[in-house]
């Protein structure tokens, strides 16, 4: 008798674990499985009041990558002395926007011709960068610069850089948000804010509604 209860206590022991299982496997399908890009397109004030307004973005966060020295500062990246780019980093729902989607904004959204320069900013800091932290981020993004220069949509070749993602440092509290915590910002209104009135009307359609 108590050889027959045991196994009986093992098959709902069993099928417990079973239930269980197949419950937190219903709950996980249910979870969006979020992705990051890191992406430089000149002063990240820009970047990122563009990649706030996309649907499907979940954070976009200024701050530094590609340098070596640990903990950089704004002061020190405005030197123009080191190796970091000021950048925005993006994560994103895929299945609301696409990867490739994200790369026709980022190109779209700056000029990607000029090495070290975005308008009237000038330095290493502003390059045109993608930092990809996936092999197939960096197999599309080579795809579709080469596309694009073979298009000939600009007079002269895309000089975007697409290197590994290392390391992520986000600036000082101060940028986060500085677009919209400065409107009366002679650089926001002057820049800035030509820029997101071009980008809403290319991509009405990727607008969070």
């Amino acid at each position: 008798m108590s050889v027959r209860l045991n196994i009986l206590l093992l098959l709902l022991v069993y099928c417990s674990i079973n239930s269980l299982h197949s419950q937190n496997m219903v709950v996980n399908k249910n979870i969006p499985s979020y992705e990051t890009i890191t992406l430089g397109s000149g002063c990240f004030w820009c970047t990122e009041a563009i990649f706030k307004l996309v649907n499907g973005v979940i954070k976009a966060v200024p701050g530094y990558s590609g340098g070596d020295e640990p903990d950089p500062t704004y002061e020190l990246i405005c030197s123009g002395e080191t190796d970091y780019a000021e950048v925005v980093q993006i994560t994103y729902n895929p299945v609301i926007i696409s990867f490739k989607e994200l790369l026709e904004i980022f190109w779209k959204t700056h000029n990607p011709t000029t090495i070290n320069r975005q308008g009237a900013d000038v330095g290493p800091q502003y390059r045109s960068v993608i930092f990809y932290h996936t092999e197939t981020q960096k197999e599309e993004a080579e795809f579709y610069k080469e596309k694009l220069n073979s298009a000939g949509i600009w007079t002269k070749s895309i000089v975007t850089e697409i290197n590994p993602f290392i390391y992520f440092y986000p600036a000082e509290g101060y940028h986060t948000n500085f677009y919209r915590n400065n409107p009366a910002n002679a650089y926001c209104n002057f820049v800035i804010t030509p820029k997101i009135e071009k980008f809403k009307e290319a991509f009405s359609d990727h607008l969070v509604k």
